[in-house]
């Protein structure tokens, strides 16, 4: 058994298997899931978990670079929205939600439902990298060694 990050096992292996790219749907309690696609159902309770405590657990256990939230969810729940959206630790965009369940779709690893009960509160997390900043810092030192490479040449 794990001592800390994700025990429930279906979950941790959704959050292992998503790829770069990949999204992880936190459904709020009502999200309709289309038939057929990986869900993992946490609800006990109305409310219980809510969808920050899911929120807070995945994002410490999984690396994401981007969110998207429902633009209706700001005119059903301003107050709801603000306080999630505050807790989500990458930029957040928004669409509209028939787009959201429309045209993403094929994107969507596996949906998550949560006991969230506020209108519209389902995001949409898209998997990162843990290693760009490493990538990227290496293909700087590889630009400037052959630049510096070729000063030396002329």
């Amino acid at each position: 058994m794990r001592r800390t990050g994700i025990l429930h096992p279906e979950l941790a292996q959704c959050l292992a298997a998503i790829g770069h790219g990949d999204m992880l749907v936190l459904a709020d309690a009502g999200l309709r899931i289309p038939r057929g696609r990986p869900a993992i159902d946490l609800r006990l309770v109305a409310g219980v978990p809510d969808m920050t405590v899911v929120l807070d657990a995945v994002v410490n256990d999984a690396v994401f670079e981007s969110a998207i939230v429902a633009t209706e969810w700001a005119d059903w729940n301003p107050r709801r929205r603000a306080d999630v959206v505050a807790a989500i630790p990458v930029p957040v965009s928004e669409l509209p939600h028939d787009e959201l369940i429309a045209d993403i779709g094929d994107r969507v690893h596996t949906y998550v439902r949560t006991a969230e009960c506020s209108a519209f509160a389902s995001i949409w997390l898209v998997g990162g990298v843990s290693y760009l900043d490493e990538a990227v810092e290496v293909r700087h030192r590889a630009q400037d060694t052959e630049t510096t490479q070729q000063g030396d040449a002329q």
